[in-house]
């Protein structure tokens, strides 16, 4: 990686890049695997654990209201920009849910809790409707940098998971839960504070007039038109919906697997935190470096097998017990094949998009992957309990298969618009 390369990470509006990633990672672990530990730690069904998963369906519907997004000025807070407006009453309000979440307990309040991550869930899939078109504007006249831009986000995205997730964890052995989703809360004013120092996009000014005059033709017709009319649209939806599903149908039982071969939580955030962390970023690093010399498609092709075959590497680990050595040997090599899957299906999604209708693009195509985690996940639970642990992990990594078998379709195919990509 060349000297050049690496400065261009380190620029500011790549800094900027990291921040909302961050923003964007922090809360998903805090209404998903960190919560379901939260809800075992007091004795809580892994049905009701799973089934916990649909209170995130605003990430799967969050493209229903961002043509609101896209179109509404927000009195007050309009004189920032439509970009930067909508992302502070997002944040706002997702700030409000966390610390709410803080106050509750899962012995007395299950239901006020529901509520909550709810709420949690439907301010951050909002906030994910703002930053995403706000950093694929940011870089949509430079496809190299858009791949940059998505490595970036990525590398941020992961240190907000990890904080609210394994630091969370960490946390947790010696604060209570309480008192570790008031601190998360706290840490989301890191995204307040860049989207604050963030330039509002040249473009989303100058589109303002033709919203103006037909805002449902702009708003709701255009986007979902323009897009169907990319060849083979519907072979790229594919793609996005299940090209993570595998990761998402392990996620919410991730730490009550870890929890059932006897990790302690210190154990579990310590690996996590440490070795996870260091793969995961080396992961999006090394992802945006090879999409930039072999293709996005053919990126994404290499890495759905890869995350296919660190999922399965659960078995063993089940077989092997209580093994630190081999959870950090699986954790790390699961977050590598994670960062580099991510950064690719983002850049791929990225390139998608059409110039002054991001918002709404953006949305539908990421709420694809949600609606994959949010639905097939509140299963999980259910087909452990019927199953084992083997069988669960064996079913988790042929996920992979559906996503691996429509990138091999685009590759052969190759679209003009990803030539070049």
């Amino acid at each position: 990686m060349t000297k050049t390369k690496l400065a261009s990470y380190f620029s500011r509006q790549m800094m900027i890049t990291i921040a909302f990633g961050l923003s964007s990672g922090l809360p998903l672990a805090l209404v998903f695997g960190t919560l379901s530990l939260w809800l075992k730690d007091y004795h809580i069904a892994y049905r009701t654990i799973g089934a916990f998963s649909l209170l995130r369906l605003p990430y799967s519907f969050k493209w229903l209201w961002a043509p609101l997004v896209e179109t509404v000025k927000i009195p007050l807070l309009s004189a920032l920009g439509k970009r930067r407006s909508w992302a502070i009453f997002s944040q706002s309000g997702l700030f409000l849910s966390i610390l709410w979440l803080s106050l509750l307990s899962p012995d007395s309040c299950i239901l006020w809790m529901a509520a909550a991550a709810f709420c949690v869930s439907l301010f951050s899939a909002t906030q994910d409707i703002v930053l995403d078109a706000f950093r694929v504007e940011l870089f949509q006249h430079n496809q190299e940098k858009e791949i940059d831009g998505a490595t970036m986000y990525v590398l941020g995205y992961r240190i907000g998971s990890v904080i609210s997730g394994a630091g969370a964890i960490g946390l947790a052995a010696v604060l209570t839960w309480n008192e570790v989703y008031f601190i998360n809360a706290l840490i989301l004013l890191v995204g307040m504070g860049a989207v604050l120092l963030a330039q509002e996009p040249v473009h989303v000014a100058a589109e303002e007039k033709k919203r103006e005059k037909n805002m449902l033709k702009y708003a709701v017709i255009e986007p979902f038109r323009l897009f169907m009319e990319r060849q083979y649209w519907l072979a790229a939806l594919i793609v996005v919906f299940c090209y993570r599903l595998s990761d998402a149908y392990f996620a919410p039982m991730a730490y009550p697997f870890y929890d059932d071969l006897g990790f302690t939580k210190t154990e579990i955030a310590y690996i996590s935190k440490l070795y996870g962390m260091a793969a995961t970023i080396i992961g999006g690093l090394l992802g945006g470096y090879f999409l930039t010399k072999v293709g996005l498609l053919k990126g994404l092709l290499i890495f759905a097998f890869v995350q296919g075959l660190t999922t399965a590497l659960y078995i063993p680990l089940y077989y092997i017990g209580h093994d630190i050595w081999f959870l950090m040997f699986t954790i790390s090599l699961e977050n590598l094949s994670s960062g580099m899957a991510t950064t690719a299906v983002i850049a791929f999604m990225s390139v998608l998009c059409h110039k002054g209708h991001t918002a709404t693009q953006y949305a539908l195509l990421s709420s694809l992957p949600g609606f994959a985690r949010d639905i097939f996940a509140a299963t999980s639970g259910w087909v452990l309990d019927q199953t084992s642990w083997p069988v669960f992990f064996t079913i988790s990594a042929l996920l992979t298969l559906p996503g691996a078998v429509f990138c091999w379709f685009l590759y052969r195919k190759k679209p003009t618009y990803l030539i070049g990509t």
